[in-house]
This record gives C-alpha cells, structure tokens and sequence, in this order.
C-alpha cells in the first residue's frame, strides 16, 4: 500500500482546507517544495500534489510551486486541480508530473477521460469526491446526482485503472477515514482505490491495510501529517 503525502497548493503556499472550505484554510508553509524535501526525506515514495485555485479557476494555477516541487525531490508527484482537457493534461505531463488527476470533468466529459487513457494510459487517474456517496464537482462547491460507486463502474469502463476516492464529509476532519466506502468502491468497480479524507493516525493505516485485497492500494494523508496525529516513518512501515 502506497502513502502520499498531500501537498496542497493556495497562492503559491502549502496550505490545508477544513472539508473542502476555502474560508477555513491553514498556512503551513510558505514552500511547498521545502515540503516535498521534507516528506521525501522521511521516506515517502509519491508525493500527492492539488493545486487549490486550479480547481476553482477550471485551469492550473500554480505551476511555478508544482516546477520547484519537481526539481526539489526525486520521488514522482501526482497531481489535481484544474485539469479539464487533452492540451492541460499533456501540459501538465509534459512538465514532469506521473500522474494527472482528473475529477469534474469526470462526470462533465467521461468520453475526455476515455480518449485521456486512450493516449496516456495510467499516467491518467480519476479523483471522486463524494459526500454523502455523491459526487462533488467544481472544487467541492457543487454536489452532482451521480453516485460515487455508479461513477466509478464508468471510469473503469472508460480504461480507469485508479481511482483517488475522498469522502468530502472527513476532509482535513482527523475524524477517521471513511474505510468501508473506500473498501465498497473497490469492489464494486474493481479498480485499484486510494482512499483519501479523514485519515487520523496508525489505526486508519491499518484499517485500510486490511482491506488491501479488496483493492486499496494506497492512502493520501494530509492534516493528519501537518498536526502531528501521523508520523509518516510509522506509517510507511505498516503500509
């Protein structure tokens, strides 16, 4: 089960949101590629990487922070925020970055996403986030009529081998990730599922970790990392 460390990027700044509220932002850092040294360090493998604004903005927004994370680390990054057509997604490949995320455009365009994989293959993830099993698009500021799982059997038929599943409701919460949506999505799409939202301490590592044959194959982790409720060396060694 792979970890990463979640680098969220807010006018230049490593920042965190409270549920996806862009009124309850926390600064932890004014460089957020002094961050990805420092995660990188520890022994994280991936680095997990949204660009905030590029997500409101429908384009990214931040790609002079995501170019120093780059070259700042030599783990690959993943990154979401923005990314709503084929030019942005090479762009964004094309800059460095593994992997792209895709999610509003997910439910607003699927046959993007089909002609995305069709040409980039896995370097292509999608990100559902959900609250309440739906899916929210636009930055978390609308929620859509399209179920989460239902969404999810689409993507995979559209050549989606991973999915980034966020339960919006847990997001920079601690409150504990939301295990058994994450292990039912897997199951029901048999994609690979990286859980994300809520994450709090080893506890939830572990909780994950049981459900690994189902298809969780990794955990984003963000506030828990920033507060100091996770260190991520113990983390990494029960993943």
């Amino acid at each position: 089960m792979v970890l990463y460390p979640a680098i969220d990027i807010r006018g230049g700044k490593c920042v965190r949101l409270l549920k996806g509220d862009f009124a309850q932002e926390t600064v932890f850092s004014d460089s957020p590629a002094d961050m990805a040294r420092q995660w990188e360090a520890q022994g994280a493998e991936y680095l997990h990487l949204v660009d905030l604004d590029g997500a409101r903005k429908g384009k990214p927004q931040n790609l002079a922070a995501i170019r120093d994370i780059i070259a700042a680390v030599n783990i690959p990054v993943e990154l979401g925020g923005g990314i709503r057509d084929m030019e942005t997604i090479g762009e964004i490949l094309a800059l460095g970055v593994r992997r792209v995320i895709l999610g509003s455009v997910a439910v607003s365009d699927p046959e993007l996403v089909k002609a995305a994989c069709k040409r980039f293959g896995e370097r292509v993830v999608v990100g559902i986030d959900a609250k309440d099993g739906l899916v929210a698009v636009a930055g978390w500021l609308e929620t859509s009529e399209a179920r989460a799982v239902d969404l999810a059997v689409k993507m995979g038929e559209a050549g989606v081998k991973t999915i980034i599943y966020t339960d919006i409701s847990r997001d920079g919460t601690l409150a504990g990730v939301n295990v058994e949506a994450t292990a039912e999505l897997a199951r029901a799409s048999g994609l690979a599922v990286v859980a994300s939202g809520g994450v709090h301490d080893l506890e939830d590592i572990k909780a994950l970790k049981a459900h690994e044959q189902e298809g969780i194959t990794g955990a984003i982790l963000g506030k828990s990392l920033y507060m100091g409720t996770l260190k991520l060396p113990e983390a990494l060694a029960i993943a």
